[in-house]
């Protein structure tokens, strides 16, 4: 099985801690977050990842090297501009569409994320229903919000900063969930991301929603999860770990 860790971006919330590393090498408990992420998808069977790059580039590559990519193989994807959630899985699309893997759904996980949810599960949830796109998703809250009609395929989303709701498919009752960073991916959505350059993936998802497409919602609301993109947010993590709210071995 093969993953995408989405690891390219500047680390602006996690100043000043980015100030000399990429966010992927900022550390919760002695362990960097890209040893977590890495170490996670390979207890759920992932072999192959690729990472993509942008801000210290080459410390990502000198660390994966040191430490013999953790037992798997992890190619990069650079990106001398950052092209954003979409624009980065677009141009890592070469790595999802060899022979061996081009019809093989795929796990997009994003670096500074830490959670217990069950990878296997959803696995099976996305074969299941046969969805272009499954999402992870909790009741919590968040600013912004992806909606779901009642059987859960994705129909708009909702940003509460100004109020707005975009509604890609009418229902007649919409849920608010939040977005956990955690996606499985059909590769057949290399042939519908219709978008150039850098670009979000939900933009894309708006559009095929629109269009009928499966984008579905897996729910996690039980399971461990924290967004370790912020100096206290890393903080907190620690002391979850020592609490016992989560392990390294995950």
């Amino acid at each position: 099985m093969k993953a995408m860790i989405l690891a390219a971006g500047l680390g602006t919330r996690l100043k000043p801690l980015t100030n000399d590393r990429p966010k992927a090498l900022v550390e919760v408990a002695g362990h960097t977050l890209l040893e977590i992420a890495l170490k996670r998808l390979h207890k759920f069977g992932v072999r192959e990842v690729i990472v993509n790059v942008h801000h210290f580039a080459e410390m990502i590559v000198d660390y994966l090297k040191a430490n013999d990519s953790f037992g798997m193989r992890v190619e990069i994807s650079r990106e001398p501009v950052l092209l954003d959630t979409g624009g980065g899985l677009k141009n890592a699309a070469h790595f999802f569409l060899d022979s061996a893997s081009r019809e093989e759904p795929f796990l997009l996980h994003n670096v500074d994320i830490i959670s217990t949810f069950d990878l296997e599960a959803m696995l099976r949830f996305h074969a299941e229903h046969n969805a272009l796109a499954t999402i992870a998703v909790q009741h919590r809250k968040t600013s912004r919000y992806l909606l779901f009609d009642e059987q859960g395929t994705m129909c708009g989303r909702r940003d509460t900063r100004n109020a707005s709701d975009e509604i890609a498919r009418p229902s007649s009752e919409v849920h608010p969930l939040a977005y956990a960073c955690i996606q499985v991916i059909s590769p057949k959505i290399f042939s519908k991301l219709e978008e150039q350059g850098a670009f979000p993936i939900f933009n894309s998802y708006l559009r095929l929603a629109a269009q009928g497409e499966r984008l579905l919602a897996f729910r996690a609301d039980e399971c461990y999860w924290r967004d370790v993109g912020r100096p206290e947010t890393i903080a907190q993590a620690s002391q979850d770990l020592a609490d016992g709210k989560f392990s390294l071995s995950l």
